[in-house]
């Protein structure tokens, strides 16, 4: 009966959390359509219902990610550090951030989209098998470039390179590649800096970094085990620059 009540208590607790977190945006989506607006919600029962949907949602995807992904990635990358194989573990890293980054559903619909736009405007041929071809180019570019960043965000750890030599790096570089690429892909390019950062690459990425910087002695979880994400959202920029200077 203690444990049944003591599991009861857990679930509320994560749920107020989830309340709580969703707050602010419900109020300031009620504060525009009452104060604002001035008109009555569509369909309100649907509208509460939708929100009860989000708060269980978001508490079960909150203890998702501290169950089950953090634990997994910080498993298997002091694993693969135990086992002292380089190749391994870069092989790892690598298919970590294309296997996710790849299926990730924004990246998906901004591919598509970024087609339909492009042969609207006569960039590209209007027909399916062009935009097709031309939206799967652009995930393939993302999900490679993620991929290497989360390599490099490794090695990173490994060697004990400052993060700020290879961000401030980086950013010069994107800053060149912006004044030659195309100026149809410059926008597209810095939104998907944005759609790589998704809700499985985060997690997983953030325990691989933490994992790994908690096995290698001399390096600090905090100081050395974040950053990886920054990367993540570097390279996409580069490779999609270079892909619109190779596409157009």
């Amino acid at each position: 009966m203690h444990l049944y009540k003591s599991y009861i208590f857990a679930i509320v607790r994560k749920l107020r959390a989830a309340i709580a977190d969703l707050l602010p945006i419900v109020l300031v989506v009620v504060f525009f359509q009452v104060i604002v607006i001035r008109q009555p919600f569509p369909h309100v029962w649907d509208v509460i219902l939708g929100i009860l949907f989000v708060v269980v949602g978001l508490m079960l995807f909150v203890e998702g990610l501290e169950i089950g992904l953090f634990p997994i990635g910080e498993t298997m990358a002091y694993a693969l550090a135990k086992k002292g194989s380089l190749l391994w573990l870069m092989i790892f890293a690598f298919s970590l951030g294309f296997s996710t980054t790849i299926a990730e559903p924004a990246l998906i619909a901004v591919s598509q989209e970024a087609a339909i736009v492009s042969s609207v405007a006569g960039l590209i041929e209007n027909d399916k098998v062009t935009m097709d071809n031309y939206a799967l180019g652009l995930r393939l570019s993302v999900a490679l470039s993620v991929g290497l960043a989360i390599v490099i965000g490794v090695l990173r750890i490994l060697k004990g390179w400052p993060i700020y030599y290879l961000i401030i790096g980086g950013y010069i570089l994107v800053m060149l590649m912006t004044m030659v690429a195309p100026e149809e892909i410059i926008g597209l390019a810095y939104d998907a800096g944005g759609v790589t950062t998704s809700t499985i690459t985060v997690p997983l990425v953030t325990a691989l970094g933490v994992g790994l910087a908690n096995v290698i002695k001399g390096r600090s979880p905090l100081t050395d085990g974040f950053g990886l994400i920054a990367f993540a959202s570097l390279l996409p920029m580069i490779f999609v620059m270079a892909y619109g200077m190779l596409w157009f």
